[in-house]
């Protein structure tokens, strides 16, 4: 049996990936598409312990305060244990998987913690570490959203109002999300995601709008 597909959904904090997701998990089981969907960081399970602590703060309270290297090493476990626990099978018996977030958050989040001219090295090197020491498949598609600093913090402020939640070490530190923002548009040319422009004409795209551009790549990619 072929292997399965695997779509990922890529965009920093505040970009407003979270609810892109949970509508094309709507729109799948609408026209009765079956997927498995998956969500990282696992935060309730025991394979993200090293990440709730880095994230709490517990090594430091600046993300800069453990390097891109070793960071990686902690989102990637988190990974490894859900292929091997909960979704590799599905997947190489031919399933789709519809990711939110994968190895791609750590060529943003990790990958800004260096200077440009080592990007492609530490690309590289996530790669091979992610994809063949550890064996998790690469996706077939990564979808990117594309936003602003300044709506992306206007949207965290938002989220931790209402769920009355405290920022990450990540959130709180704004320098660090501008510095993603640059990351990722490297990444994203370096592994040829598939950007979702956040304006159009120079105004913010519709919610569903963008959620209609989405839902068509992935179908497109399902077709193939």
């Amino acid at each position: 049996m072929d292997k399965g597909k695997l779509i990922v959904l890529e965009g920093i904090d505040g970009s407003g990936k979270s609810a892109q997701y949970r509508r094309l998990c709507e729109k799948l089981r609408r026209d009765g598409i079956e997927y498995h969907h998956i969500v990282f960081p696992r935060y309730d399970k025991d394979s993200s312990a090293l990440i709730r602590m880095y994230l709490s703060g517990a090594f430091g309270g600046k993300p800069s305060d453990v390097n891109a290297y070793t960071a990686s090493t902690f989102f990637a476990v988190d990974r490894f244990a859900a292929f091997k626990q909960d979704w590799g099978q599905k997947y190489l018996n031919g399933e789709f998987i519809l990711s939110d977030r994968y190895t791609s958050s750590n060529a943003v989040h990790q990958g800004s913690k260096l200077p440009d001219d080592e990007l492609p090295d530490f690309f590289a090197w996530l790669s091979d570490l992610e994809h063949t020491k550890m064996g998790l498949p690469k996706p077939d598609l990564v979808i990117y959203l594309d936003v602003s600093i300044e709506l992306s913090l206007a949207r965290m402020r938002r989220r931790q109002q209402k769920t009355n939640t405290q920022a990450d070490i990540h959130e709180k530190d704004i320098e660090y999300l501008r510095r993603c923002l640059h990351t990722a548009d490297k990444a994203a040319d370096f592994f040829r995601w598939h950007r979702v422009p956040y304006l159009k004409d120079g105004e913010e795209r519709n919610i569903d709008e963008k959620n209609e551009e989405i839902y068509q790549l992935i179908l497109s990619e399902l077709q193939k």
